[in-house]
């Protein structure tokens, strides 16, 4: 029987009633039996603070008063939390059972990472799942050309994040990857592949969907301060193209999001002309973007039901094997 390190949850809340008691159950159901839990709400005025309060025995602390953003509210829980392992779960998103005692054995066997992650699926507001968010054994170098990994999947070592530093409160939206990067720096991420420990929801009013478009202005920032800062260097330079590259195809992706269809075709052609390479994976999103841009009717919804029903086949068809 191995020892059972304390595990910090910080999730970060604002007017979220309608998902906070699900998240919240997700953590305090997980049955790890060295749990710390710390509910950081920016001020919510819609009840938020009732369903914390029903909880509140179970919970290490919790905070109620306005902050400056999600990455503020983040940034302290991080500096209460005192377990060897975190995890950062926003207010709308769920982790599945056995996530943290996963991300327990994976640092096991890898003490020397500085964080684990799993893939991720994507559910719906009414928790239906319609796709999952497939990752791989991604180091620094894919970290810095863009390659995503979904934040509710990750749990980091304390003594890493505390190196590298916390949240930058300049970042609203991609916040999660420039601390990938700066921990990465320091040491290596580890994936585990085939677990799925947590799911994002997509909904209307989260801002991957609300603020679709900013999400790229925020990739070229990045992308700029990758070949500024010293500490990335000669990577850097080695990754200069595909770097550009990378944060075109998330600009590209969050503004065909956003149904902003020409100028996600723009950003996709200049993805190409920097880096072919970069477009493996982004065929059928590339093709959502020329249908869009050509006026199709209706291809959000056409296309959200055809994901939606092609995941369950799959899911059917992996439930039989």
């Amino acid at each position: 029987m191995h020892s059972q390190p304390l595990v910090s949850i910080i999730t970060p809340s604002f007017n979220q009633a309608a998902f906070l008691e699900q998240t919240m159950l997700s953590v305090l159901e997980q049955g790890y039996p060295n749990l710390e839990y710390w509910v950081m709400d920016g001020g919510s005025t819609d009840g938020s603070q009732e369903i914390i309060q029903k909880y509140q025995h179970r919970l290490a602390g919790w905070v109620s008063k306005p902050d400056k953003g999600q990455a503020d509210g983040v940034n302290k829980g991080f500096a209460r939390a005192t377990g060897k392992i975190i995890g950062w779960l926003n207010s709308d998103d769920l982790y599945y059972p056995g996530a943290i005692a996963g991300a327990v054995e994976a640092f096991r066997l890898h003490p020397e990472a500085s964080f684990v992650f799993s893939d991720v699926e994507s559910i719906d507001e009414h928790g239906r799942p319609f796709n999952l968010m497939r990752y791989g054994d991604w180091k620094l170098p894919e970290l810095m050309t863009f390659h995503i990994v979904g934040q509710p999947g990750v749990f980091m070592r304390r003594s890493v994040l505390k190196q590298a530093g916390y949240l930058d409160l300049s970042y609203n939206y991609l916040l999660d990857v420039q601390l990938w990067m700066r921990m990465a720096l320091i040491a290596e991420p580890v994936y585990v592949p085939g677990a799925v420990w947590a799911a994002a929801r997509i909904h209307s009013d989260a801002k991957n969907v609300a603020h679709a478009e900013k999400f790229g202005e925020e990739a070229f920032r990045l992308a700029a301060w990758l070949s500024e800062d010293e500490r990335f260097s000669p990577l850097s330079e080695k990754l200069n193209h595909r770097i550009w590259a990378g944060a075109h195809r998330l600009n590209a992706f969050y503004l065909t999001e956003a149904e902003m269809f020409k100028p996600a075709l723009k950003s996709y052609t200049k993805m190409l002309r920097l880096a072919p390479s970069m477009s493996r994976g982004t065929y059928r999103r590339m093709g959502y973007a020329v249908l869009g841009a050509l006026g199709i009717q209706n291809l959000r919804q056409k296309y959200a039901i055809w994901r939606q029903k092609r995941y369950q086949k799959q899911q059917t068809k992996q439930n039989k094997n």
